[in-house]
This record gives structure tokens, sequence and C-alpha cells, in this order.
């Protein structure tokens, strides 16, 4: 079962790409609307349709955080700990979980890295 919804978890998020890629080249980042978080999704498909709605991951993947004098206000990047990957937003000055950034659900902040990227 948890096969089946990866995979239709990844067409989805392959559709959703080439829906916007027409798009994109002529429309502004900030006018392509993210999607909207539906209880059951997987997590890290939901957070790479969001990420390509912005554009794509600002900062890639990786266990070090960019450096601090290049983010920009919005910028994205997946923190990749022992744990698991977390979607990272800069908002505010600061790196803050995607999800705390959005509210899109609680049960989020649980996922993967999430409840260790402050410790």
């Amino acid at each position: 079962m948890m096969l089946h919804q990866k995979t239709l978890a990844a067409v989805f998020v392959l559709l959703l790409t080439v829906s916007n890629f027409g798009s994109a080249q002529s429309t502004n980042r900030a006018e392509q609307t993210p999607p909207t978080w539906q209880p059951n999704t997987d997590v890290e498909v939901f957070w790479m349709a969001y990420t390509q709605s912005k554009g794509g991951l600002t900062w890639g993947r990786s266990a070090q955080y960019p450096e601090y004098n290049l983010v920009k206000e919005g910028d994205t990047f997946m923190v990749e700990l022992s744990q698991g990957p977390c979607l990272m937003e800069f908002f505010h000055s600061r790196w803050r979980r995607a999800n705390d950034v959005r509210r899109w659900d609680d049960s989020i902040n649980e996922y993967g890295g999430c409840p260790f990227v402050f410790d």
C-alpha cells in the first residue's frame, strides 16, 4: 500500500512539474500557486511540490546550512539530519521549519529530522 501511495505522489509531482513548465518561464515565481496540504500525502513529495511552485529548492539538500550572508527571505533548503530530512525556509532573518512558516499541519513537524533541527 505504501509503495502505491509513493507512486501516486510521484505522479502528482510529475504532473505538477509538467503543467507548470510552460508557464514557469513567463510567470513570476511569486505568482505561482503553491499546493495545498492533503492528509495522508507523502511529506517529502509535498515539500518538493511546494518548492517547485516557488522555483525549486534554493539551496538544495545538505547537512550543512548555506552561508548566512548569501541567503535571502523566502529561500528554501532541505536539511539532511541522521533522523531524516526537513524542509527549511528562511523567514524573518533566520532558518525556520517550513511548516512553522506555512502552518500546513502539526504532524509535519514530527516527520524525519524536523523534531531535531534545533537540537
